[in-house]
């Protein structure tokens, strides 16, 4: 079984926040594929359902972003689910506004969420999703950007993005992570750091 964990901030005030789009891209990936995500379990909210005839689990973990590895570690202990079957979905500050990656593994590149992940399995080669969220112009306090609303501007371009990251999310359960590369990493807009 799959198991896509969309990383964020539980809580209706992180709701439209760049920390918040691995939740955002579960809640399309649910509404996609009639699944719903609503049981608690192991500190997330979780849900069970296919995606391209494939057992999954969509979940949400509720321990906030800096602690996802306490939610997601003892889930997929629980449901015997192993690394090579995790996708994680998360915002990116080191990438262009816009721009979306999948990567089979490598560095938690700073990110909270992805370093207490990678703490609690022991491992950083696990697939991501990662959005670009950078807005282009010098970022004093990378927390007070995450963490604060987006401009009514660019909640379009918000939802674009949390869209494209599901398909992206649906090809790599359904033709797996190389392919998905090939398809999806070529399509980020306007990246000079292609490899960050």
């Amino acid at each position: 079984m799959y198991l896509v964990v969309g990383l964020g901030n539980p809580g209706e005030e992180y709701c439209r926040t760049p920390h918040n789009l691995g939740f955002m891209v579960v809640d399309r990936l649910a509404e996609r594929n009639g699944i719903r995500v609503g049981r608690k379990d192991s500190k997330a909210l979780m849900g069970l359902g296919e995606i391209a005839g494939k057992p999954v689990m969509l979940a949400k973990p509720q321990t906030f972003m800096n602690l996802s590895g306490l939610s997601v570690g003892p889930l997929m202990e629980k449901h015997g689910i192993g690394v090579s079957d995790l996708v994680a979905v998360f915002d990116e500050l080191n990438l262009p506004w816009g721009s979306l990656r999948v990567r089979p593994g490598g560095s938690a590149g700073g990110h909270n969420g992805v370093i207490s992940l990678i703490g609690s399995l022991g491992t950083q080669e696990f697939c991501r999703v990662r959005l670009g969220v950078h807005p282009g112009r010098p970022v004093n306090d990378g927390a007070q950007y995450l963490l604060a609303p987006v401009k009514r501007s660019l909640e379009k371009e918000m939802d674009e993005m949390a869209g494209l990251a599901a398909e992206a999310v649906e090809s790599i359960i359904a033709e797996g992570v190389e392919k998905s590369m090939t398809k999806y990493n070529r399509r980020a807009q306007g990246s000079k750091n292609e490899d960050e």
